[in-house]
């Protein structure tokens, strides 16, 4: 089961105005557990007023550049993300889950394969790893790149992209779509719609050429360039998603204690193995998660963004049965397996046993 261990900061560069890359690095034996895959992200865990929030952000560096980097963009009210573009300085120390995370082309050690990238904002972070490790290990690959942002100054790593173009001239393209910026394209001003979509692919895209498509950013993008993609010609395994964990609150709130919420009405009684160790508790079968209900018995489950959208806490059914309320990170292969994320599983069985360790 991943642990959390500590990453000594080397750097923290600004980015845009509202947005950091931090270079770290893994101690000497924690080093093989930080070997991650294009695309993958970094759970991160800290205090803010003696209560813990963990975040995840994306890894940007690509496969062969020999460090480890994330990117963290500023969110309103984002108290973790607040204090890492504030206050962050190299010499500190923060403590991360290994890499974790699925949003990359599987067989990508092919050659002579068309990529199409879809980005918004800070959702081009795993893009770009995924874009500089493409190129460096793929000879005869190339990329697309449709990069969405409200205006010019908020695009990240907009002069690593320029020099990766430069470097390997022919097989990158990158188009940038700008919300509220005009350029000399009209199409390329305003906002990523169905329609902007369609068009695209009329003029910039040869969606027929296209081998993988892989889309980053808030919902509402990601399943309008989906269902695009797939209306234009390209079919759903040809197609891969990171879904940006936007539900997550600036500051988590207290969970309820299952024992008190357990007594007034209909009650599970729950078994939860991690480590080889099973835990028994009672929860109530409405109103707290599988993983909420653990982690008020003081089991020290894996979790990060509880929306739904990570899979960190991904957990399998041995014994019962449960309902998701929001499933954005399993594929329906995982689900016929058993497999649920805990932190949106609900026991609809007066007994529930669920295992971290499958």
């Amino acid at each position: 089961m991943a642990r959390f261990h500590p990453l000594d900061v080397l750097d923290v560069r600004k980015e845009t105005r509202d947005a950091v890359v931090v270079t770290l690095r893994p101690r000497d034996e924690d080093a093989s557990l930080f070997d991650f895959t294009q695309g993958q992200y970094l759970t991160f865990r800290r205090a803010f007023d003696d209560v813990e929030l963990r975040r995840s952000y994306s890894i940007c560096a690509g496969k062969d550049e020999g460090c480890l980097q994330v990117g963290i963009k500023r969110v309103d009210g984002g108290a973790f993300s607040t204090w890492a573009n504030e206050e962050l300085k190299p010499g500190a120390v923060l403590e991360a889950m290994p890499p974790m995370g699925r949003f990359f082309a599987p067989g990508s050690g092919e050659t002579g394969r068309t990529y199409l990238g879809f980005a918004a904002g800070s959702g081009i972070t795993p893009l770009l790893s995924i874009v500089k490790t493409v190129l460096a290990r793929e000879p005869g690959s190339s990329f697309t790149l449709v990069y969405a942002n409200r205006q010019i100054g908020t695009i990240m790593f907009r002069e690593a992209l320029e020099d990766l173009k430069n470097r390997y001239l022919g097989r990158l393209a990158v188009i940038h779509v700008l919300e509220s910026e005009a350029q000399e394209i009209d199409l390329l001003t305003g906002r990523l719609d169905a329609e902007k979509c369609d068009r695209l692919f009329q003029t910039f895209v040869d969606l027929e050429a296209v081998d993988v498509a892989l889309i980053c950013g808030p919902e509402p993008m990601m399943l309008t360039v989906a269902e695009a993609l797939k209306r234009n010609g390209l079919r759903d395994e040809q197609i891969r998603f990171e879904l940006f964990a936007s539900a997550q609150p600036g500051r988590a709130k207290a969970p309820a204690v299952s024992r008190d919420a357990a007594a007034s009405g209909a009650v599970t009684q729950a078994s939860v193995t991690i480590d080889g160790t099973a835990r028994s508790f009672s929860m109530p079968r409405q109103g707290m998660s599988l993983l909420d209900a653990a982690l008020a018995n003081s089991i020290d489950v894996p979790y990060a963004c509880k929306a739904g959208v990570c899979s960190t806490c991904r957990a399998r059914v041995v014994e019962g049965e449960v309902e998701m309320a929001v499933n954005h990170a399993l594929e329906d292969d995982e689900v016929r397996q058993g497999y649920v994320l805990t932190c949106q599983c609900f026991p609809l069985t007066e007994r529930l046993v669920v295992s971290y360790d499958h």
